[in-house]
């Protein structure tokens, strides 16, 4: 089986969630036997990220034992620091399931269904449909901002509350007039 390569990005995040794991397997004199590997196989099922602690071997020979460990699993080595390796092998069928899921919760128009927006289709309104408007004789004209009435029944006043200031400055005072001539 091909080893799994990861980005290093991946590797960074899976090497800080890896960091409050204990080992759950232990590999000892003996070596890497088929049934440590057999283990360490269940237990990535299970986990997809684990630990494994290496006694009484040297550098070179854990070096070698992971990459074997790699080979052989199929499987990520996120890090190795002195007799702990950390191994990642995601869960196919659990990715595929959760693929498949997000696809099928997606809301599917066809491009002539008008645009409904998320809280009016969630409250079940449905907008009426413009041809229906206009079968019906109730073709509506726009209506302007300014002809409705507030919400709160206050009138407005037209213009602003600049142009009102600038309007009284110039006929209060007759230098703020313009002199014709």
């Amino acid at each position: 089986m091909p080893k799994l390569d990861i980005t290093s990005q991946e590797r960074s995040a899976l090497r800080a969630a890896a960091h409050p794991l204990n080992p759950v397997v232990l590999i000892g004199d003996k070596g890497l036997t088929p049934a440590v590997l057999k283990e360490i196989d269940l237990n990535l099922n299970a986990h997809q990220l684990i630990k494994v602690r290496v006694n009484g071997q040297e550098r070179a020979e854990r070096d070698l034992t992971l990459e074997t460990i790699c080979e052989e699993l199929s499987c990520a080595a996120v890090h190795h620091l002195g007799k702990t390796l950390v191994l990642y092998r995601p869960d196919a069928a659990k990715l595929k399931a959760e693929e498949e899921a997000r696809n099928t919760t997606r809301a599917q128009r066809k491009p002539s269904d008008p645009y409904i927006p998320k809280k009016a289709a969630a409250a079940g309104v449905k907008p009426a449909r413009k041809t229906a408007r206009k079968a019906a004789g109730k073709a509506s004209a726009p209506v302007s901002r300014r002809a409705t009435t507030p919400a709160h029944g206050i009138p407005r006043r037209s213009g602003s509350s600049l142009t009102l200031r600038a309007g009284m400055r110039r006929s209060a005072s007759p230098a703020g007039r313009k002199r014709s001539g």
